[in-house]
């Protein structure tokens, strides 16, 4: 079942459809071209049928739409992971992206946290200030309410480190999305 999201402030108008078993289908328009590349990579690798449509005060910079986006994406993944028990949990997943290598590993929680760990060395990458890929993870696992670690463990070129990292985020929440039967994955019996 696909869930639909939106949030509309001052600065931005943000709206996500997500469908967590879908065909990795994008369609995807936030007016910041690399941030639509590193979007419908997440989606691909993640086998999410993802819309997402924004506008925002791009004038400024990029800073409110790519946190507003992690937000309202990651209050979607929240609601269509509810039923968090009959999730596989945990997921990881290396992605080498030429001379880059990324790790990343998700714990479907709600217990939300985010370790990042990625030296980038330019401003930019396009439109996309490279300071805002934290931002995006920060604000996709604490709306989301999973506990999320991503390294770039090596690189050279900032967008093959930034891309990695994002495929390498969609293909850890494939695995923790994955549907399972049994127990709870959790001492305390639930999550």
């Amino acid at each position: 079942m696909a869930i639909q999201q939106r949030r509309t402030t001052k600065e931005t108008d943000i709206f996500v459809k997500l469908e967590l078993y879908g065909k990795g289908v994008p369609d995807i328009q936030t007016g910041i071209g690399f941030f639509d590349h590193m979007l419908t990579a997440l989606c691909v690798h993640a086998g999410f049928d993802l819309t997402v449509q924004a506008t925002g005060d791009l004038q400024v910079d990029c800073h409110h739409t790519v946190e507003d986006v992690g937000i309202v994406l990651g209050q979607a993944f929240l609601k269509a992971t509810q039923q968090r028990a009959a999730l596989a949990r945990y997921g990881s997943f290396y992605v080498p992206m030429d001379e880059a290598l990324a790790f990343c590993c998700v714990d479907i929680s709600s217990r939300p946290y985010l370790v990042y760990n990625c030296e980038l060395i330019n401003p930019q990458v396009g439109a996309f200030d490279t300071c805002m890929a934290e931002e995006f993870f920060r604000a996709f696992a604490m709306n989301a309410q999973i506990t999320l670690h991503v390294n770039c463990l090596y690189g050279k070129n900032d967008h093959h480190k930034i891309e990695a990292m994002f495929k390498a985020l969609g293909n850890a929440l494939h695995l923790a999305c994955a549907k399972r039967e049994g127990y709870i994955l959790s001492t305390k019996g639930s999550l």
